[in-house]
């Protein structure tokens, strides 16, 4: 419990993208199980509900979501678009083949779904109203994050939205336990603890929100133990909210 105080420095294994392959395409399919059980997308959701109406409630609206993985979160963003009649595109990107395959395939049939290879520090410039990262940021280490928020801000529009891992004992726990009942997969089994080691606590927030400097950040605890970060391109105050 105490490497939990501290932000864990480890590499994933889903970081090291010499390995991959059939091993990691299970473990992305796993993974969509274990979404599903704690709940992953309903902060990405807030978020992204929170700028759509600060925006005034546009009827069209993009979104690129990085690091995406299978990008099954999104699943729950194209139905909120369609109870609200919102014309939605999202496009999806993510550095490792494999996930793009699987999104490729999840996502079959979908027109509002585009798959693209590519990196967060690749991005094109205003590329879409919002970027999103969904368990992302947590793969960066503490002072390389301003970079990477950075390049997410400068592909948005309106603003990014950030859903990641409260760092503490019990979803380290919960996830250690849940992540060996659902699969044997190793990226599964050492990833998925190690997340929660290398998830946030306020004091995280407002350091990156202090390195950004021109950019407010807000941010709220959500369940089930994670975060959602909003932060409005056309901001200049930081504000802070536990």
């Amino acid at each position: 419990m105490k490497r939990l105080k501290q932000r864990a420095t480890e590499p994933e294994l889903m970081d090291d993208f010499s390995q991959g392959g059939p091993e990691l395409c299970e473990a992305l399919r796993h993974l969509r199980r274990l979404n599903r059980i704690l709940g992953a997308s309903a902060p990405t959701l807030y978020g992204i509900r929170r700028l759509w109406t600060e925006a005034d409630k546009p009827e069209r609206l993009s979104i690129l979501d990085i690091g995406s993985g299978s990008g099954d979160i999104n699943r729950k963003v194209l139905r909120w678009a369609d109870t609200n009649r919102i014309q939605l595109k999202i496009t999806l990107v993510d550095i490792t083949e494999e996930a793009c395959e699987e999104a490729r395939m999840y996502y079959r049939g979908e027109p509002r779904v585009q798959v693209l290879h590519g990196d967060v520090f690749k991005l094109p410039e205003a590329c879409a109203d919002l970027v999103t990262g969904t368990q992302f940021v947590h793969h960066f280490a503490s002072d390389e994050l301003p970079e990477v928020v950075r390049s997410m801000l400068k592909a948005s529009r309106i603003g990014v939205v950030i859903n990641d891992i409260h760092r503490h004992w019990l979803p380290w726990a919960a996830v250690w336990i849940t992540a060996r009942l659902v699969s044997r997969n190793r990226y599964i089994v050492n990833d998925g603890p190690l997340s929660v080691a290398k998830g946030f606590r306020p004091a995280d927030w407002d350091h990156l929100g202090k390195a950004l400097g021109a950019s407010e950040l807000f941010y709220a605890w959500r369940p089930l133990f994670r975060y959602a970060a909003v932060i409005r391109k056309d901001r200049v105050q930081f504000n802070r909210r536990s």
